[in-house]
């Protein structure tokens, strides 16, 4: 609903656009004003802002829908950019005019709006450039934590965190391949993926095969471990903006059944106990837990029953709830989701939404560690934000 409301907006601003940089153009040179030029321009831009509801609309089995969805995402960003620096550079001037700092006769001025237009084009370049090269590189943050608590595996736990895959349209092999072999070079006891393997839908996977055969070769002592997240879910999405049916949103068995063809382990509000050493609970989403009641057990039922005298770690996509799981005597609280912002200026904002957007937080006794994951949801950009995992060093207290 949400989505067909700022539809209008959408189209509007995009003429806006059309018109403000034909202007633009036709300041820097007499050649961007024939008719050629304009009929071919229009042409293209009008192609690129219909990309978003093609690829929506469009069914799965279309051949060219993964080249629209490409096309898409990147004009997403593109189109961020373009509404960022569009909006605040003729805010900025019309403000300096008014205010008459800018004098009236260079306000209107040929050279000073090609000028302008310049620095507007050029900042939604780099920028652009900057977050499609920087979303492609998968960094390593390392931690490391104490536990004050006693483990028959050793006097530490190697823990490799990943998280919001994206598996789909944006996401594929290539990104796949460059964080498995950061995973393998971090020697891990075992590795956990906090939510949103999949991008909404089982059909966008690139090469189920190559993907398949490239997560398998993830290695550890004690395998891989998921949960899922608020995208691990069948459903369509355009933008950001879902649009799923009344019905209950409900996990797709083939992706759980994709998941267990590559021997990973995924819980759902379930708790495991690893070599009789330490406990591993994996909760089902918050937002959207995936089964029929749309329920998820609290954090104090997982804990309940299990000996506190082992360490407790935990696996849940959203940074939530972190008091009530400091208070039910987990020692580390691993998430993802946030993408801490993934773009800028949002990467700006999500600090201020979320108590921790991304890196670490100590809430009592409990280790709060939350990657900003190494796929991309929306924009097929990261601008002042890192794809990453998370290599964590857990000692215990021998």
């Amino acid at each position: 609903m949400i989505a067909v409301c700022l539809a209008p907006l959408y189209f509007l601003f995009h003429y806006y656009v059309i018109r403000r940089s034909l202007k633009w153009m036709h300041a820097c040179h007499g050649f961007f004003g024939r008719k050629g030029f304009i009929i071919t321009y229009v042409s293209v831009y009008l192609f690129l802002t219909l990309t978003l509801p093609l690829g929506f609309f469009w069914s799965a089995d279309w051949p060219l829908k993964r080249g629209i969805m490409h096309i898409s995402n990147y004009w997403l960003g593109v189109c961020l950019y373009i509404i960022l620096f569009t909006l605040v550079a003729d805010l900025i001037v019309k403000l300096l005019w008014k205010c008459k700092v800018i004098p009236n006769d260079l306000y209107h001025s040929r050279k000073a709006f090609a000028v302008t237009g310049g620095v507007i084009f050029l900042s939604i370049t780099v920028m652009s450039i900057y977050g499609v090269v920087n979303a492609k590189i998968v960094r390593v943050n390392d931690y490391e934590v104490t536990v004050d608590k006693a483990c028959s595996a050793g006097d530490e736990l190697n823990v490799v965190l990943v998280a919001d895959l994206h598996l789909g349209y944006n996401m594929g092999t290539a990104q796949m391949r460059r964080m498995v072999d950061k995973v393998n070079q971090q020697d891990a006891d075992i590795v956990v993926i906090a939510g949103d393997v999949f991008d909404n839908s089982y059909e966008a996977l690139q090469d189920p095969e190559e993907l398949r055969n490239i997560l398998m070769s993830m290695k550890s002592t004690y395998g891989t471990y998921c949960v899922y997240g608020n995208h691990d879910i069948n459903e369509p999405i355009l933008a950001g903006f879902t649009f799923g049916s009344s019905k209950p949103k409900v996990n797709d068995e083939e992706m759980t059944q994709y998941l267990e063809s590559m021997d990973i382990t995924l819980l759902r509000d379930e708790t495991v106990l690893i070599d009789d050493a330490f406990y591993l609970i994996g909760r089902r989403d918050e937002e959207r837990p995936g089964n029929e009641e749309q329920t998820r057990m609290s954090i104090e039922a997982l804990t309940a029953d299990l000996d506190k005298t082992k360490p407790i770690i935990v696996i849940d996509h959203e940074p939530k709830e972190l008091q009530e799981t400091a208070d039910a005597g987990v020692d580390l609280d691993l998430n993802g989701h946030t993408h801490d912002g993934q773009v800028f200026p949002a990467n700006l904002t999500s600090k201020l939404i979320w108590e921790n957007s991304a890196g670490y937080l100590k809430k009592g006794n409990m280790h709060n560690i939350v990657t900003s994951g190494v796929g991309l949801f929306g924009p097929d950009m990261r601008t002042f934000t890192d794809a990453e995992i998370c290599s964590i060093k857990v000692n215990f207290n021998n």
